[in-house]
């Protein structure tokens, strides 16, 4: 599970949502974040658990528990992005591919759950 290969791809997703949770926090983003008109507030609470689950991941904490969190997220921002933001959708691709591919590693976590 800490194999060089595990440790890039965790990092460097922990480091995406860091950035991605961090843009909806401030009061001029540097990436333009679409407009969810009086939803605006949803933009706020999902920053935060990237922010949240960014954490985890870089400093190796609670690693299945964070991906299980952002399965849900990951699902939402690629279906976002794929019915109504169609240009954001490399970046929810490799989102989505990066936490499947973490959830696989530590697949031995999550066995407890289906039995």
């Amino acid at each position: 599970m800490n194999s060089k290969f595990t440790k890039i791809v965790r990092i460097l997703l922990g480091l995406i949502l860091l950035a991605s949770g961090l843009n909806k926090m401030l009061p001029s983003p540097f990436i333009p974040i679409p407009s969810l008109g009086e939803a605006s507030y949803v933009l706020k609470f999902v920053g935060i658990l990237e922010i949240l689950i960014g954490l985890l991941l870089i400093v190796r904490k609670w690693v299945p528990f964070a991906l299980i969190v952002l399965a849900p997220i990951s699902v939402n921002i690629l279906l976002f992005h794929l019915f109504l933001d169609l240009s954001g959708i490399a970046g929810a691709i490799v989102v989505g591919v990066l936490n499947g591919i973490l959830i696989y590693k530590h697949w031995k976590a999550y066995k407890p759950l289906f039995h």
